[in-house]
């Protein structure tokens, strides 16, 4: 896995469940806490709607993304259980394009992907396009998959991932039929292909991706039954090729946590597997603007 460099962001931006995995060996996720984030500073009207996050080797350092083009970085502090107690983070700042400010119709951002050196990409729905931000300020657009053209509106490229290799992957939040499964796209910097599709069941839909420590792909899920949020997450091996279930590594019941969208996975100090997500309150007073942790264990 690439080492998460968050220092150079800065330029640019100022439950317990059992399981089988596919892979062998069975794994148990133990929720280990949850804090509220609430608005604070001088841009507490832009605050909330987090749909991507993304931490440093530590588990402190983030970058976090919401839906209405606003990115920051900041630090979690941690107690020595390893729970999320304080958040300091810098003041939300308006992502651009290669051309400018983004048109209100573009500003849609929904997944976030760093590579090492600092650079980052953005995935945005809606207007389905995904954008490299350098430390050096430029902004480029990568090349777009011919099939990015016929998602459906406002459930576009919702997820975005990088592997150890550099290599983009992304998928929409719906497939276009409740039986079709999700292509998983992977761009090696010349082409765009499917590496696998994610099998669909359930009220469950795709809202963020993270490639581990371990290398395999983490996909983060929500459902939704009219009344409360559920979450699900599941893992693919780097190799994964036709239609897959993945392993499926938590599944919460309804109303456990709020909305949560984005996820971010990493290795504590005793050399666990931790996963941390983050809630998108949809800016409404009834949400909350959640960060959650996990710890895989064997």
């Amino acid at each position: 896995m690439r080492k998460r460099t968050l220092g150079a962001i800065s330029s640019v931006v100022l439950g317990l469940f059992s399981l089988n995995s596919d892979a062998g060996e069975p794994a148990r996720a133990v929720f280990i806490g949850a804090k509220v984030w609430s608005a604070d500073g001088p841009d507490h009207t832009d605050f909330g709607g987090f749909s991507a996050l993304e931490l440093d080797d530590t588990g402190t350092g983030f970058v976090a993304l919401t839906d209405k083009g606003n990115i920051t970085k900041g630090r979690f502090v941690r107690d020595l259980a390893g729970r999320v107690i304080r958040v300091e983070r810098a003041v939300l700042s308006k992502l651009s394009g290669p051309d400018g400010p983004l048109a209100e119709r573009q500003t849609d951002s929904e997944g976030l992907a760093l590579v090492e050196g600092g650079d980052f990409y953005v995935s945005f729905e809606s207007a389905n396009r995904i954008l490299k931000y350098r430390t050096d300020g430029h902004i480029t657009a990568v090349p777009s998959a011919p099939d990015f053209t016929g998602l459906q509106s406002n459930s576009g490229l919702e997820a975005l991932a990088v592997d150890s290799e550099g290599r983009l992957y992304t998928l929409p939040e719906r497939s276009g039929k409740l039986t079709r499964p999700f292509p998983v796209w992977r761009y090696d910097g010349t082409n765009w292909q499917v590496a696998f599709e994610m099998s669909r069941s359930g009220s469950f839909l795709p809202v963020g991706a993270d490639f581990g420590p371990d290398g395999w792909l983490y996909v983060l899920e929500r459902g939704f039954n009219g009344f409360g949020f559920q979450s699900r997450i599941r893992r693919f091996p780097p190799d994964q090729s036709g239609v897959a279930d993945g392993a499926t590594l938590l599944v919460t019941s309804i109303g456990v946590h709020d909305n949560l969208e984005g996820i971010s996975i990493w290795q504590d100090n005793d050399g666990a597997i931790r996963i941390t997500m983050i809630a998108d309150d949809n800016f409404k007073s009834f949400q909350r603007t959640e960060i959650v942790d996990y710890r895989l264990t064997q």
